[in-house]
């Protein structure tokens, strides 16, 4: 008998133990503006309708803090021409414009003024070569057994050309994001895959009869390249006890009055070509 009270004790005590609360203190970084400025040409349309996010940057664990920016003067101006087109303040973070004039290889440059600080990007619009076709097979993949999608497009000769693939499959929570460069396939059809695994812990399933994928295909820059290149890069080590620690990484928001305080996020101006596929 006094050895199972002895036991009793020892498990209640250990119990308690477990619930202790640690309080550790989390360092905060500078709060920084943050840039959502996209603007894409989609092939066939005018361009004419493009729009900017900002907001502020806020600690990891704080989900619900609305940080979203008002009162910011926005314009983008073609460096080519001098046009400027002034993106109109929707008073919930985005800013807005119908008027913008999308022309190839021309240099855009983002002016944004905001609680007394300029921020400013330049980029140039890229093109993008057009989308030859898509289909579905079971051979290309890693696994024979599961059904993939094939994605083929031409790369213009003895120009250095850099892409960006955006896979989004209706249902999932996030898009599938794919770099590419021509370095080793110049002038040739560029064939890309996209496979989905059979991963529980990460709530994926391999693709089925019925699943709805568009795609998005952009011509991007050299410097957007390396950005979002590292940016696929630390979120797919995510998890990885091998992989190195994730670093801070700067897009091309500067604040030339006060470079110490730059801002987040990336100025970018691409052409795209999208399609839409259903799986057989």
């Amino acid at each position: 008998m006094k050895q199972y009270i002895v036991l009793v004790v020892t498990l209640g005590f250990l119990l308690t133990s477990c619930e202790d609360i640690i309080d550790v203190d989390v360092p905060t970084a500078q709060t920084r503006l943050v840039v959502e400025a996209s603007l894409d040409w989609e092939k066939g349309t005018a361009g004419n309708e493009q729009s900017i996010a900002l907001r502020m940057s806020t600690p990891f664990f704080d989900t619900l803090q609305n940080t979203s920016i008002s009162g910011a003067i926005v314009t983008v101006t073609n460096e080519n021409s001098g046009e400027v087109f002034p993106f109109s303040d929707n008073n919930d973070g985005t800013y807005s414009t119908s008027n913008f004039v999308p022309v190839l290889n021309d240099t855009y440059r983002l002016d944004i003024l905001y609680d007394g600080e300029t921020y400013e990007a330049t980029e140039t619009m890229m093109s993008v070569s057009d989308i030859n076709d898509v289909n579905q097979s079971i051979e290309g993949g890693f696994d024979d057994e599961l059904l993939e999608l094939n994605l083929y497009y031409t790369d213009p000769a003895n120009i250095e050309n850099f892409y960006l693939i955006k896979y989004e499959v209706e249902g999932d929570l996030f898009p599938y994001l794919e770099d590419v460069s021509d370095e080793f396939v110049d002038g040739n059809e560029i064939h890309d895959f996209f496979e989905k695994d059979d991963d529980e812990e990460g709530d994926e399933t391999p693709f089925e009869a019925g699943d709805v994928v568009n795609i998005s295909l952009y011509g991007i820059s050299e410097q957007y390249y390396n950005f979002i290149r590292l940016l696929i890069e630390q979120h797919g080590s995510q998890g990885d006890p091998f992989s190195s620690t994730a670093a801070q990484i700067r897009g091309n928001c500067i604040n030339p009055s006060n470079p110490d305080n730059f801002a987040f996020g990336y100025f970018r101006v691409t052409e795209v070509d999208t399609a839409t596929y259903v799986f057989e």
